[in-house]
């Protein structure tokens, strides 16, 4: 399948297609489309966020439902209430020539739209485990019509706790006349449990791990210390032609620091972390989507579901410990064919991880060079050279300026009026020294973060999988939690639960590369 033409689908489909400016299928497209379209099945679709899978998974479902039939028919389970606004979104777009509906149901908003909506019969239902399993015990959600049930991102859920609420949802839902497609970028022992148990004789397709990383991202890293890593942030970012990114770290309290001492230097920053209401994250989204801010600072579970087009960068202030992580991370960026680059900050006790994250995905990360401060300012001062020679009304600042003026420029030549200039324009560049350290309000200044005892900044001890019963006990009550948080009509608490797997790594060096 080389073009979307090249689909048996309705008009009204195909149109929708075109406005919405599809050519050329994806990989996960191309090979999940005509199994979907064809004969009723059981699915399995891996691929890495960001490869096209609502597509893939939106078409074929909208060609299934009979929009006469005022009754849930699709119903789609996502992690995240920004991910299933998004996919809600998209299956809006694909099918408004078709007369179909979705209704995003979540937590952290009010029961009134989402009541509404399924009492007038939406074929489409996107929404996030726990609410989904709110509506259905208070019966305002009947699955009795449902033809496809949708898992997206099915290895976040798992990972986020949500498994024992995908397993009810999946069992009350009648099998006789439904699928189940099932979409993953990676498929973990978890996972594989899930498809094994719910799924009938599933046809698969899977990207190649070498297709998992689109082919114009450039893949980087810096060998630092924890201490040093505020400045190079800083440093690439100002090196950068036109930085438009996100920055990843470990826990909100790192989250929250970074996020003030970029502000605190100039930057348009802001951040998103599982401590925030509902309303302040659409409004840090918002603000992010429409580039009024520059950088969004994030945790990995408050990011979950993100799409934001044209992200230049990703940086990873602290190496994802859950190494699938970085998939999702840096699946952000480099999307449609446009180049972007995925920038990770490396300490040395957790240098191994590169060549495990390498093995993992079968590319290879090169070493970055940190800018210098001569090249930054080299850079910083061609950009304005531009704008001086274009400035119109140079005239009358001459006009207002008194005696006091020329007698203070009257010994210096042109080239140090410019210098002048240019260092107060600058000052953080030309500075002696360069940005104080940044200031943990956790911990006390003399203490790095790698010496923190908080669960969340450690690394994950080997292999949570094999420890499972502990591994049940926390995926029960995160899921416990998020049902409880998701249903409550106040703000949004049900991401809190943000804690990395514990343990340490023994510190070496980095094998040489």
């Amino acid at each position: 399948m080389e073009t979307f033409s090249e689909l048996t689908i309705s008009e009204p489909l195909s149109r929708a297609i075109s406005e919405v400016g599809y050519t050329k299928p994806s990989p996960i497209q191309a090979q999940a489309l005509p199994i979907l379209l064809g004969a009723a099945t059981d699915f399995i679709g891996l691929a890495a966020t960001g490869t096209g899978k609502t597509a893939a998974f939106g078409i074929p479902l909208l060609e299934k439902i009979d929009p006469k039939l005022k009754a849930v028919q699709v119903l789609i389970l996502c992690p995240t209430r920004e991910l299933s606004l998004q996919v809600s979104g998209q299956i809006n777009l694909l099918g408004k020539h078709l007369g179909i509906r979705s209704l995003p149901i979540y937590g952290g908003a009010g029961y009134g739209e989402q009541l509404r909506g399924l009492r007038e019969g939406m074929q489409v239902v996107i929404g996030t485990p726990g609410r989904l399993i709110d509506h259905l015990e208070r019966g305002t959600l009947k699955l009795d019509a449902v033809k496809v049930v949708v898992l997206d991102e099915a290895d976040e859920m798992i990972s986020m706790g949500f498994r024992e609420d995908m397993e009810t949802i999946l069992e009350k839902t009648p099998r006789d006349n439904s699928n189940i497609w099932l979409f993953s970028a990676t498929m973990s022992p978890s996972v594989r449990r899930v498809a094994d148990q719910f799924l009938k004789k599933p046809k698969m397709v899977q990207v190649n791990r070498t297709e998992m990383l689109s082919a114009t991202v450039e893949q980087s890293y810096f060998m630092t210390q924890e201490k040093n890593k505020p400045e190079i942030l800083c440093k690439l970012i100002d090196a950068a032609d036109d930085f438009f990114g996100l920055i990843f770290c470990q826990t909100k309290a790192l989250v929250m620091d970074l996020t003030r001492y970029l502000a605190e230097h100039g930057y348009k920053a802001d951040c998103l972390h599982g401590d925030m209401s509902q309303c302040d994250r659409e409004i840090a989204m918002s603000k992010f989507r429409a580039k009024k801010i520059k950088i969004l600072v994030c945790t990995d579970v408050a990011a979950r579901g993100l799409d934001v087009k044209d992200v230049s960068h990703v940086i990873n202030f602290s190496i994802p410990r859950e190494l699938d992580n970085y998939v999702h991370r840096i699946g952000r960026t480099a999307r449609s064919g446009k180049s972007g680059f995925a920038m990770s900050f490396v300490t040395p006790a957790h240098s191994h991880l590169l060549d495990k994250i390498e093995r993992m995905t079968k590319s290879r990360i090169i070493e970055g060079v940190i800018p210098t401060r001569r090249a930054i300012a080299a850079k910083k001062i061609s950009g304005v050279l531009q704008i001086l020679a274009e400035q119109k009304n140079h005239t009358r600042a001459i006009e207002i300026m008194d005696e006091s003026w020329k007698k203070a420029v009257i010994d210096m030549d042109s080239k140090e009026i410019a210098a002048r200039f240019l260092t107060m324009m600058f000052p953080e560049v030309f500075a002696d020294e360069g940005r104080p350290a940044m200031v943990r309000a956790d911990m006390p200044l003399d203490r790095g973060v790698e010496g923190r005892s908080d669960r969340s900044e450690r690394s994950n001890r080997s292999e949570r999988s094999d420890r499972p019963e502990r591994n049940k006990r926390y995926s029960d009550g995160a899921a416990r939690r998020e049902r409880r948080e998701d249903r409550a009509p106040r703000g949004d608490r049900n991401l809190n639960n943000e804690r990395d797997s514990g343990g340490k790594y023994p510190s070496r060096p980095r094998a040489s590369r």
